[in-house]
C-alpha cells in the first residue's frame, strides 16, 4: 500500500470526529485495522474513513457494537467496498428508523402528558398506572414506545 494512501492516527481522528482514544478501542475491538510504521506508530488506510462513518451512523440509531461488528463483518476483505456493499447494509436499517421514527412521534405527542416513567408523580399517572401496575412491566420507562427503550437495556 502507498504511503501516500495512509493516514495518522491523528488525521484519523480530525476527519472522522472520533477521539484517537475512540480509533484505538475500535481497533482493538477488531472494526477498524491499522498497520505499524517501523517504529510502532499506527497508519490507517484512507478507507477507515467510510468504516468510521459507517460505525458513527450505526451507532446513532441505536445499534450495539456487536450488531457494528456483525454488519462489518461482511464486508468484502479484499477489496474496498462500493456503494452496493453500503446499500446492502444499511438498508437492514430501515425497518429500526421507521420504528424510531413512529416511537418519536409518539413520544412527542405524549410528551406533555405522560414519559411512561411509572413515577405516579402526575395526576395523569394515578389514572394510567394505579397501584403501579406499570412495575410488573420491567424496570424503566414501560409505557415508552420500546424503540425508545432499547437504548439502556440492549446496550
Amino acid at each position: 500500500m502507498d504511503s501516500a494512501d495512509l493516514l495518522t492516527i491523528g488525521q484519523v481522528a480530525r476527519r472522522s470526529g472520533f477521539a484517537s482514544s475512540a480509533l484505538r478501542y475500535y481497533e482493538r475491538e477488531g472494526l477498524i485495522a491499522s498497520h505499524r510504521t517501523s517504529g510502532g506508530q499506527r497508519r490507517y488506510p484512507r478507507s477507515v474513513l467510510r468504516r468510521l462513518a459507517f460505525i458513527r451512523a450505526a451507532r446513532n440509531i441505536g445499534l450495539g457494537l456487536e450488531e457494528v461488528r456483525a454488519a462489518l463483518d461482511r464486508l468484502p476483505n479484499s477489496r474496498t467496498p462500493t456503494r452496493a456493499d453500503w446499500t446492502r447494509l444499511s438498508r437492514a436499517w430501515r425497518r429500526r428508523l421507521d420504528e424510531q421514527i413512529e416511537a418519536l412521534m409518539q413520544l412527542r405527542d405524549g410528551l406533555d402528558s405522560c414519559i411512561g416513567c411509572g413515577c405516579l408523580s402526575l395526576q395523569r399517572c394515578r389514572l394510567s398506572n394505579p397501584a403501579d401496575v406499570a412495575a410488573a412491566g420491567g424496570p424503566g420507562a414501560v409505557y415508552l414506545p420500546r424503540a425508545l427503550r432499547r437504548g439502556a437495556a440492549e446496550g
